[in-house]
């Protein structure tokens, strides 16, 4: 039990494997569109935050991103793949934290797959922006 109510038991800690696994993480990531995204987790000091919006999960439970190639997050990435992301779908529940391995890609396919009108305002030149790098989340623990 991990409620702080001891009459109001909470079933937050279930292990998940497989689809079971990937639907929750696919339920939970969807209703909060935008987690907080850390890098440099093996460093020794203190992690780098961002917020990023998850463009996809597929149905392995991979989450996919779009970044800038030039961002401290990529360079990060490519050090060092740990990661970990933190969601809060709601106020008061829905809350999901993932470890897991990231990569990073410039697969124009997955760019143009991932793409949204919105991204524009980080992209100028569309989805054809050289800057552009695909981000692919792969979940060891959540």
């Amino acid at each position: 039990m991990d409620s702080i109510n001891k009459q109001q038991p909470e079933d937050t800690q279930k292990p998940l494997q497989g689809k079971e696994a990937a639907d929750k993480i696919r339920e939970l990531a969807e209703k909060a569109k935008t987690c907080f995204f850390c890098t440099d987790l093996r460093s020794g000091s203190s992690f780098k935050t961002r917020p990023m919006s998850v463009q996809k999960i597929d149905d392995q439970g991979s989450l996919w991103f779009l970044s800038a190639s030039d961002s401290r997050k990529d360079q990060d990435i490519n050090t060092d793949p740990s990661v970990q992301l933190f969601f809060q779908g709601s106020a008061h529940s829905d809350f999901l934290t993932i470890y897991g391995m990231a990569t990073v890609s410039r697969d124009k396919a997955k760019i143009d797959e991932l793409w949204e009108p919105l991204m524009k305002t980080w992209f100028t030149e569309g989805k054809d922006d050289p800057r552009i790098s695909v981000i692919q989340v792969t979940p060891s623990e959540s």
